[in-house]
This record gives C-alpha cells, structure tokens and sequence, in this order.
C-alpha cells in the first residue's frame, strides 16, 4: 500500500489504524527498512493483545529476516519485558503496541540494542524516508544471500526474576493488591511477578483483550480508574494498581480509593533508589513534576536534574548523567538498572515495598512525598499558540517576584506557584500546568492564565 507516513510516524513511534492507514505488507517494510538503519544483524521482536499484532509483527519478522538478520520472537509481552529483552539479549527490538489508543489502531515502538531509543532523531526519520520510498515504487535494496532465521523464545520469567532482583519484597507484610489491567498486558506480565509475593491479588479485567469492553486502558484519564477505585473501598484493600494497554505505566490508588499523584510516586521510588545508592546519584524529573520531586531528592542527598516532556528527552538525560532514576507526570519511571527504559512494574515493586516495610496505610505513607496542590494538565485550543503564550509572558512580566524559562514552552514561578504553558506538537492547543501551596492559590492562578488564553 502506498501509506501518508506524516499521519503515520510520530515523535517517538508508529502509531495508525489498521487497515486504513497501515497493514502488513507495509510493517514488512519497516521490518526491512529496521534493520538496514540500524545495522543489525538479530533483532527481537514482541506484540500485545490486539487482534491485529501478531500479523503485523511476523510480517515485521519477514521483512527483517529477508534482509539477513536472525529474529527472535518473544510474542505476547508488554512494552517493558520488550526493553528487557533488548537489554538482555542486547539487541535492537521492536514491539507492536499502540498503548492506550482505540481497540482499530496499532503501532511499533522500537529500540536499539540495550533499549536505547529510537525517534525522530535516532533513526525513525530514516526509517520513514526509506519506507515511504519502497511503498512508492522505489527499488529495494537486494535481499541477502543467507536470509536471517526466525525462532521463537519465552522471556516473561526471566524478565520478572530480573525486576524482582531490583526490590527486595521478602519481608513485607501481607498486602492486599487489587490490579487493574484494563485488559491489556498488565494481565500477561502481573501474575508472574506478584506469583510467590505475599499478596492477596484481586484481579480485574485481567483477560487479554484488545477491544478494551470494559474502559479504555488509559489510567490517567480519571474515568478509567472508576472501576478500581470502587473494588479497593469495597474489597478493604491496602492499594490499587491500574496498568495501560502495554503496561509500561502504572497509576496507584490508596486505600481510600484517592489516586496518587505520579509525582508522588517519583519521589517515593527517588528516595528508595537513592538510599539503594548509598545516598548518592542523579534523578531526572521532567519540569512539569511536583516541586515535591526535586525536594525530595535533594532531602535524600541526590542531584535533580530537570528536563523537557517526553520519553526520548528523559531517557538522553538518563544516559547523559548516569542517572540512577527518571520519572514523569505521566506515570512513566525509568530506572538505570533497567537500561534507562521505562517500568510501571518495577516502580510498582517499589511502592508494594515501601507500604509492606511498614505499618501506615498508603495514604499516610505518600502524603510525605505530596505536598502541593496541582491542576493537573488542562488543555485549551487556540488560534495562534504562540501569541498566546506572548501575551501571557507579558501579563506577568511586570511583576518582581516573578521569573521565566523557556526550556519547554513558558515556565513561570513566584515564591508560592509555578505555571507551565506548553504547545502541542500535533493538535492547535495550549497545555497548562499550575501548582502552588494550596488550593485557594492554585486555583486563582490557574483561573488567571485560564482568563488570558481563552478570553
């Protein structure tokens, strides 16, 4: 099929309906056009629940295969056993995934040996030119003389052996756990781990399911986690746990069915990774993050260092400092000792850990590492972003105590609040994150540049 690749490849993937925008006669190609631009000569490959990857990922293996490199199949898994395997084998991988997106879409998020990204800026954009050029005619490069071969290896228990190495869970007390799985591959990956734990685990939609019929498999979106708010009142639980559809984020959920904030999450599992240090090392925390965080970290005796939004900017800085930890608003964490990439299991670990260590209650527990109040991210559609954020600089630059930075869209702080404007890449909107000392405060700001970008 001759495919528009501008609506097909992302920043950081391919994500497209299918067939619509996308089949497997085109995911052939970009298995082919994978291994040519990363040179590889093995490759690993997995895919989640929807009905379409198993296809697309064994037409992905076609297309790798034919071009001489040996493919190993790991089938159903979620996103981070994916890294795990990259990073184990120490090869390049690719998994066929579209996270959270309706049930029509599909998607390959792929990665260097190691589980070192691959965007716009490592290679993704060479992989579209080179495909959007075979799907328009364009010879192919020759297929090798000794096309590659394809197996297939189970990797589930050697990746939950691998994080359970990470987190010492021996000595918790017994903890009653209700997941929620949204029917995505938290149900593959949550059984193996938490099997031998001392938890009593309450499962929900645990059944792989790529038409999501019970709510979409999104947990930041509040409406989703409905469902496992109710069961953890109802069953008495100590936490809930919610996973996306490729379950490399987890959303957590107290004993009083209140979910906590991810940045709490950050510094909770910051604090952990850095007294597993001996105190010492660099947490990366993007600028949107709870002022929490970098509090946090530096109580703990480490170094924050704070940069954009967005995986491929998080997982730079990770490698680039030697960071011993990463984590995002969006309930992405990211842990060295997991190659940089980012795990909602193992973070999860961390949380079962840190309650089952002692005897308070989640909500007790957090309320340590939570201590502002957040809008949480409001999205505002506008005609000309750029002059919105303009007049909005200009609004508060007569103020004294007040200053600016522009390392993602416009940041500004006063002693008591802070603001985060950002545009989006891809749709005419404004993103706007408040937090300040209380409710009252965050509010009136938040109302404020409310007022001046949409009035």
């Amino acid at each position: 099929m001759v495919a528009d690749l501008s609506q097909l490849v992302k920043a950081y993937d391919v994500r497209g309906v299918v067939p619509d925008q996308w089949d497997e006669s085109l995911a052939e190609l970009f298995g082919s056009a994978f291994v040519q631009v990363t040179a590889a000569d093995a490759i690993v490959i997995g895919h989640d629940m929807r009905p379409t990857s198993p296809g697309l990922s064994r037409a992905f293996a076609r297309g790798a295969a034919a071009r001489g490199a040996d493919v190993t199949l790991i089938g159903l898994c979620s996103t981070d056993q994916l890294y795990y395997a990259s990073g184990a084998l120490d090869l390049p991988g690719a998994m066929f995934t579209a996270s959270h997106n309706p049930a029509q879409y599909n998607g390959i998020k792929m990665c260097r040996a190691g589980a070192a990204p691959v965007g716009q800026d490592t290679g993704l954009a060479e992989i579209r030119t080179l495909v959007e050029q075979w799907s328009e005619g364009a010879p192919r490069p020759a297929a090798a003389t000794t096309p590659g071969t394809i197996t297939e290896r189970d990797t589930l228990t050697d990746y939950a052996s691998h994080l359970l190495g990470l987190v010492d869970l021996t000595a918790i007390r017994p903890l009653k756990v209700v997941v929620d799985a949204g029917n995505g591959m938290g149900g593959h990956t949550v059984p193996t781990v938490f099997d031998g734990l001392p938890l009593d685990l309450v499962p929900m939609y645990f059944e792989l399911d790529g038409t999501f019929p019970h709510h979409e498999a999104n947990p930041l979106d509040p409406k989703n986690i409905v469902d496992l708010q109710a069961r953890v009142l109802a069953e008495g639980a100590d936490l809930g746990l919610a996973f996306d559809g490729d379950a490399d984020r987890c959303f957590v959920v107290d004993e009083r069915g209140a979910g906590v904030s991810p940045s709490a999450i950050t510094a909770l599992v910051a604090a952990r990774e850095l007294a597993r240090n001996g105190g010492r090392g660099i947490v990366i925390h993007n600028l949107i993050t709870s002022s929490s965080v970098p509090e946090v970290v530096r109580e703990n005796g480490g170094t924050p260092v704070r940069t954009r939004v967005g995986h491929s900017f998080i997982k730079a800085e990770m490698a680039g400092h030697g960071a011993i930890f990463g984590g995002e608003h969006s309930a992405h964490y990211y842990f060295r000792d997991f190659w940089n990439a980012d795990t909602g299991m193992l973070a999860a670990l961390h949380v079962l850990a840190a309650l089952g260590g002692q005897q308070k209650p989640l909500s007790e527990l957090v309320a340590e590492y939570d201590r502002y109040t957040g809008s949480g991210e409001i999205n505002s559609t506008v005609a000309d972003q750029t002059a919105s954020l303009t007049k909005v600089k200009k609004a508060y630059g007569t103020r004294e105590d007040i200053t600016f930075d522009d390392l993602d869209g416009l940041t500004v702080t006063a002693p008591d609040w802070w603001f985060n404007l950002r545009a989006s890449n891809t749709e005419p909107l404004l993103r706007l994150n408040v937090e300040a000392g209380d409710e009252k405060t965050m509010t009136a700001v938040r109302d404020e540049v409310l007022g001046l970008i949409r009035g």
